[in-house]
């Protein structure tokens, strides 16, 4: 089962989207910026294979929830987003609100 759901974090709109599988859960918050993510985000690939498309993006490890993935903290992230001021261990809110940031600059 696949849900979307609006979010709203200090003003500014997200999507949050939830991706029920067997015995695991994908789960995305995403601005048009960029997104964050549960631990099935290969931060890796994103930064050594795909670095040349300029992905923001940042992962959280040990998330079941939206709500845990939203009151989590960054575990690791993209080159991309570390240029936005998104660091390994900022609150996943904090990182989110820096991507809406950059789409006004």
């Amino acid at each position: 089962m696949i849900e979307v759901h609006p979010l709203t974090i200090e003003d500014y709109p997200f999507v949050a989207i939830e991706v029920r599988l067997p015995k695991t859960n994908l789960l995305v918050i995403q601005s048009d910026t960029g997104y964050v993510m549960c631990g099935a985000l290969d931060v890796t690939l994103l930064r050594e294979k795909l670095a040349s498309r300029h992905i923001v993006a940042a992962r959280a490890v040990g998330v079941k929830t939206l709500d845990d993935l939203l009151n989590g903290t960054v575990e690791s992230c993209t080159q991309a987003a570390e240029e936005l001021g998104i660091q390994p261990g900022m609150p996943i809110r904090e990182a989110l609100v820096l991507m809406k940031q950059s789409e006004q600059s």
